[in-house]
């Protein structure tokens, strides 16, 4: 059993999760004297946290500790470079904190324009001053993201409602997620002149700090909005306070140099002031919880680094792609025969997740091996398969094709000594869900890949799908979900059944032998 401290006021889904996992044994304490209790449980595997400072002091208290997971986004609280030193991995949950955030953007921009905290208090003190208080209509202006990522996309997707004009800029992001989202990609300087609001969503880094400068906020028009939810130090207080001067710019904040009580430096160019709200809601924490479990499962058990903020992985990676790896290499072996030898592993990477196809390479292996150690990086993961007579490719693509973010594995494995087999599989993510598209010749499936399923290919005939629904029955399992394709010649049909609770080996094999199956087996995901 692994050992995970969790001492800090976290949702308890995180233990909940990893406690079922039933290979870690967690110890939760909120508000705990870390140091003390690093000393107490000098076997820790792993550490769950939000926004404690965790210092090389108490990294070293810990002689076991493998990772740390920040549940949030900012890591600026953990000292990542001993962390790295030490051989310990530390992780975020990018994403768990976007919606919330992204809500309060949007909160804030209305509470500005229709005046609401200002006549709140004016009307609780007797005052009825509806005159003073004229509002305007985000309908019909320009907003300008800067940051297209988590964050920034759900902003311009919770504005589409709005009719507002979307424009954005980020050197990253592509153009056909950008005109998914109805946004115009524009320049930053040519962002600051047409927007009517400017909300930043960019990290802060030696490159980014005090970038929001004089030479942009000058730009902006008169009675602007700028709102920053973001970091503070992106930000150049004095250049604000000077533009605010000379164009009465609007200013709404919830970040700040440090988090604590005591006299803001925006305070006199603010005109909202929240006390860092932006991932402040049940919602947002359940939701860090649940990735930090799940997240240092997947580093566990599948190799899965995606997350991992002090290791070469780049940044902008989904993790839910690498999770996506894993489950299509688990499908496709499957589908190949888990006693099939294999021979070869071919990779195809599609649309943005062409620069990560190295990274990627770990899930994928952790899904055929069992004997894999997901902690080898990418030389080592290819010598690991050399090791095992197996040779990988990483096929170029072709994006025509239109398989946007998507990822094909084909593992090719010897029948006997003379015949060789196939197995393909191509799968995506679509607003954070994994789904499996197509299996060898059986397209548009588009089936998540979560829970217990059987899988059968069989000749296509009448009244098949119901003697295995029979089958199921007979044996006290309930059916969840069924897709019935044909292969493209029309001559072969695939059985893919959700159900309830998992089958064993016994009623896989009857069902195959009662059928003539070609393939059948079991799997969890």
């Amino acid at each position: 059993m692994k050992k995970v401290l969790i001492p800090t006021q976290l949702d308890a889904v995180a233990q909940e999760i990893l406690e079922a996992h039933g290979g870690y044994a967690v110890v939760q304490m909120p508000k705990a004297d870390i140091a003390q209790l690093l000393r107490d449980n000098p076997d820790t595997h792993a550490l769950i946290v939000r926004s404690e400072k965790i210092t090389a002091e108490l990294i070293d208290l810990a002689p076991a500790l493998k990772v740390i997971v920040r549940a949030g986004a900012g890591y600026n609280t953990i000292d990542i470079r001993y962390a790295r030193k030490k051989g310990i991995d530390v992780m975020n949950t990018p994403g768990a904190n976007s919606n919330a955030v992204a809500e309060e953007v949007v909160a804030m921009m209305l509470a500005d324009a229709r005046h609401l905290v200002a006549a709140d208090i004016s009307t609780r003190a007797g005052d009825w001053k509806k005159s003073e208080y004229m509002g305007s209509e985000l309908a019909g202006k320009t907003v300008g993201i800067v940051g297209l990522g988590y964050i920034g996309q759900l902003v311009a997707r919770r504005l589409s409602g709005f009719e507002v004009k979307l424009i954005g800029y980020d050197p990253f992001t592509s153009n056909e997620k950008t005109a998914e989202l109805g946004i115009e990609r524009v320049s930053l300087p040519e962002l600051f002149e047409q927007a009517d609001y400017v909300t930043l969503h960019i990290p802060e880094n030696d490159s980014t700090r005090g970038m929001i400068n004089r030479a942009l906020l000058g730009r902006m028009k008169p009675g602007a909005t700028l709102v920053n939810c973001a970091r503070a130090g992106i930000l150049d207080e004095d250049s604000l306070r000077a533009v605010k001067a000379e164009k009465n710019i609007r200013f709404l904040n919830d970040v700040y140099f440090k988090d604590a009580a005591g006299l803001k430096s925006v305070a006199d160019i603010a005109d909202l002031m929240l006390p860092h709200l932006g991932a402040n809601t049940h919602e947002a924490n359940r939701k860090a919880a649940e990735l930090a479990a799940r997240q240092l499962i997947d580093l566990d058990d599948r190799g899965i680094t995606s997350a991992v903020v002090n290791r070469d992985v780049p940044v902008g990676l989904d993790p839910a792609f690498g999770r996506l790896a894993n489950v299509l290499a688990r499908i496709c072996r499957c589908v190949l025969g888990k006693d099939t030898q294999l021979k070869l592993v071919e990779s195809s990477f599609y649309g943005s997740l062409k620069p990560y196809a190295k990274w990627l390479l770990s899930p994928v292996t952790a899904g055929l091996s069992a004997d894999y150690d997901t902690s080898l990086d990418h030389a080592s993961t290819r010598a690991f398969l050399a090791d095992m007579g197996v040779d990988y490719v990483d096929r170029p693509t072709d994006d025509s094709k239109a398989y946007t973010n998507s990822i094909t594995l084909d593992l090719i494995g010897h029948l006997d000594a003379e015949r060789l087999v196939r197995a393909s599989v191509r799968g995506t993510v679509e607003e954070g869900n994994m789904l499996v598209a197509r299996i060898n010749d059986f397209d548009k499936l588009y089936f998540e890949p979560v829970g217990n399923w059987v899988v059968f290919t069989y000749e296509d005939r009448p009244g098949v799908l119901g003697q295995i629904g029979a089958s199921l029955a007979a044996a006290g399992i309930n059916i969840n979900d069924v897709r019935n394709p044909h292969d493209s010649k029309g001559k072969c049909s695939l059985a893919i059944l959700k159900i309830s609770p998992a089958a064993d080996d016994a009623v896989v094999q009857k069902i195959a032998a009662d059928i003539q199956a070609n393939i059948a087996f079991h799997i969890e995901l």
